[in-house]
């Protein structure tokens, strides 16, 4: 884990309210080696959540580079940078964001309607990728017939199904009890070690940091280390 699959240099952002700049992040330097575990930390308004939306290129920074894989993120085209993220990125959220008119099946289908992939072929990878998060079982169950731990379980398995490099995850342990909390960082962990998955979590918890690699912490858009 020496090369740098993710990196920040110099990375400001700052929103404006008409003539007002608000400044979210400062000088943002970061390298993240491919196969890391990093815990991004914090109190609420620091910049995390801003952070990993530059990163997966949902956000633009308003100076500084932002680079995955070599790759220039922020010089992307919005349709350049549409097809990369569903290529590279697996986003986690802490409220899950699944479409409870899918079933689970259905919802870890969804990034696929996107690709060239035949049915079999979809069918294929969205049962692996259940499978990988314990829930093969569940696959015609709907969200609101799982459990918030299941649900989340799902939302992971989406995340996954592309068999991105790199997951991002903002909170996923949020709105989960104590059991399944670790549940779902087991999960993470496991994809970690055994598939060679780059995550960059954002956590208030923790228990959850525990299981990272490396601790960053965020305060009033400045990053440092985590003692």
């Amino acid at each position: 884990m020496s090369e740098s699959f993710v990196e920040l240099r110099s990375v400001n952002k700052s929103y404006w309210r008409d003539r007002l700049e608000i400044p979210v992040l400062n000088n943002i330097n970061l390298s993240v080696p491919e196969g890391e575990f990093v815990a991004l930390m914090g109190p609420s308004g620091s910049g995390k959540t801003t952070l990993l939306n530059l990163i997966a290129g949902i956000d633009r920074p308003s100076a500084g580079e932002v680079s995955v894989n070599g790759e220039s993120v922020s010089q992307l085209s919005e349709g350049a940078l549409a097809r990369w993220r569903s290529r590279n990125i697996g986003f986690v959220f802490q409220f899950y964001n699944l479409m409870p008119v899918l079933n689970a099946f259905e919802n870890v289908e969804l990034p696929l309607l996107l690709t060239r992939l035949s049915r079999s072929e979809r069918r294929r990878q969205v049962e692996t990728a259940l499978t990988i998060v314990g829930l093969a079982d569940r696959m015609k169950h709907y969200p609101n017939q799982l459990s918030g731990g299941q649900e989340q379980r799902v939302a992971i398995a989406r995340a996954i199904v592309t068999d991105p490099r790199l997951i991002l995850a903002d909170e996923p342990t949020g709105d989960l009890d104590k059991v399944s909390a670790e549940e779902v960082m087991e999960l993470l962990s496991r994809l970690n070690k055994e598939f060679n998955k780059t995550i960059i979590m954002v956590t208030h918890d923790p228990r959850a940091a525990e299981k990272a690699h490396v601790w960053r912490h965020l305060d009033k858009g400045e990053l440092n280390n985590k003692q």
